[in-house]
């Protein structure tokens, strides 16, 4: 009965109860994650950017299970078309786009 009458004073038991409780609390935020309906992950159709507007920019598209990756020539492209309007800058930055009529 000497055993029961005893306090333990070890200091290496609370180091382990908070590994123990650092364990669960990663858990719960890794489900919490993986369950957020804005994770990238979870979505069927994924556009992104890498290095918008440089020289090595690329552009992965994720659809379904399908990955395709656009890399930049760095050349200028060219085609046929037609103008289609007007884009003004603001004093405060703001982008404005006028069609033509």
């Amino acid at each position: 009965m000497r055993f029961l009458d005893e306090e333990d004073n070890d200091p290496m038991l609370s180091v382990v109860n908070l590994i123990d409780l650092f364990l669960v609390i990663i858990g719960v935020l890794m489900v919490v994650i993986a369950q957020n309906p804005l994770n990238p992950f979870s979505q069927d159709r994924v556009v992104v950017v890498e290095n918008p507007g440089e020289a090595d920019m690329r552009i992965t598209i994720k659809d379904g299970q399908e990955l395709t990756r656009y890399e930049s020539s760095g050349e200028v492209g060219e085609g046929l078309g037609s103008r289609a309007g007007i884009t003004y800058r603001l004093d405060d930055g703001r982008m404005i786009y006028v069609p033509e009529r």
